[in-house]
């Protein structure tokens, strides 16, 4: 290791050892009984709780922020017209009306001009162009409403990590899922039931919801040594004025902002101006938190754990310290916490 090298600018500074066994491969049945490890993020402490138990973490004046983004049965089973070979497109964004930038397996038999097959015909594809680290555009035709064909013939976009098949779509889907157009779920929010929701309303927390169809990039792996070169997809956000607002109140009161997961933390993060104060705003945002970053709103996060070396595990300690989150991590192994989408959840705060 160079002397003159920052600490936590390298990816290797991210990377610890995760027994295959403890990948969750299956949602808990109750969503609020996961485990939950809260952090001080000041000294590193930990404590061992119930998910349900965050309530007693949350206080009467703070506002929780949670994305009601809502997962599309993305992953989309087809043959190649032609050749009739199996192929696989993935839908991360929509472009136009039936034109989608897509993730495709196997890239090499999909070029411009090919055109594929799906549920026997009830779906037609034709890749139009190769964009970005080799993703395709695609245009769909169909009879119908799109949302009632995509229902019918898409599956949920698990994570690579899960080999289990989902049984039921809806526990890959946050209880207050809302806005159609993410790839994958905000993993974070799955724990909460509307029964957990109407208790810390009823303790005077507020909740304000805002948008963040979240893309691939999630998954990723940074490919490249020194953190700062990695670059971010862009995903689309949306903060209302009404949750502006109860965000912005929240801080001039004197109140904390509790994420709830990374991408609830990146939309705010996105929209805050450098004054602190949040606006309502939309777009697309490519924003990468990682040590050095100062935060503007976020003062506590709520979130499940992450692979090594991920963007998302640098979001994390940016926040609370490398060395404590992977300190906290040592020890949620130790305690055969469930890790990643399907896992348990920290608390840091």
């Amino acid at each position: 290791m160079s002397e003159n090298r920052e600490i936590g600018l390298s990816t290797a500074d991210y990377y610890f050892d995760l027994p295959q066994e403890l990948i969750a491969q299956d949602p808990m049945e109750k969503r609020d009984e996961c485990k939950l490890l809260v952090m001080d993020k000041e000294t590193g402490n930990v404590e061992h709780h119930v998910f349900n138990e965050v309530i007693n973490y949350l206080q009467p004046g703070d506002c929780l922020v949670l994305n009601n983004t809502k997962v599309i049965p993305a992953r989309l089973l087809g043959v190649k017209e032609e050749t009739g070979a199996a192929v696989e497109i993935l839908l991360l964004k929509r472009k136009e009306a039936d034109v989608w930038e897509t993730l495709v397996k196997p890239g090499k038999k999909l070029r411009p001009g090919a055109k594929v097959s799906f549920g026997d015909g009830i779906l037609k594809a034709e890749i139009m162009d190769i964009v970005d680290e080799g993703n395709r555009l695609v245009k769909f035709y169909y009879d119908g409403i799109w949302e009632e064909v995509l229902d019918r013939l898409g599956e949920m976009p698990l994570p690579p990590y899960i080999t289990h098949k989902l049984q039921d779509k809806n526990m890959y889907q946050t209880v207050y899922a809302k806005y159609e157009g993410s790839a994958a779920a905000p993993t974070a929010g799955l724990h909460f039931t509307d029964e957990l929701l109407d208790k810390i309303r009823e303790k005077g927390v507020d909740i304000a919801f805002v948008t963040l169809h979240v893309g691939l990039g999630t998954f990723r792996p940074v490919k490249v040594t020194n953190v700062k070169e990695h670059h971010m997809h862009t995903e689309w956000y949306q903060v209302t004025q009404e949750a502006a607002d109860k965000i912005n109140k929240a801080k001039e009161s004197g109140h904390r902002v509790i994420c709830v997961g990374t991408t609830s933390c990146r939309t705010i993060e996105s929209a805050a101006g450098e004054d602190g104060t949040l606006s309502a705003a939309s777009g697309d945002t490519s924003i990468f938190i990682y040590p050095g970053y100062k935060f503007k709103l976020m003062d506590g996060l709520i979130t499940n754990f992450h692979l090594p070396e991920s963007t998302l595990v640098m979001l994390v300690s940016a926040f609370a310290g490398r060395e404590h989150v992977l300190n906290a991590y040592e020890t949620a192994i130790k305690e055969k916490y469930r890790f990643f989408s399907f896992g348990d959840a920290c608390l840091f705060i």
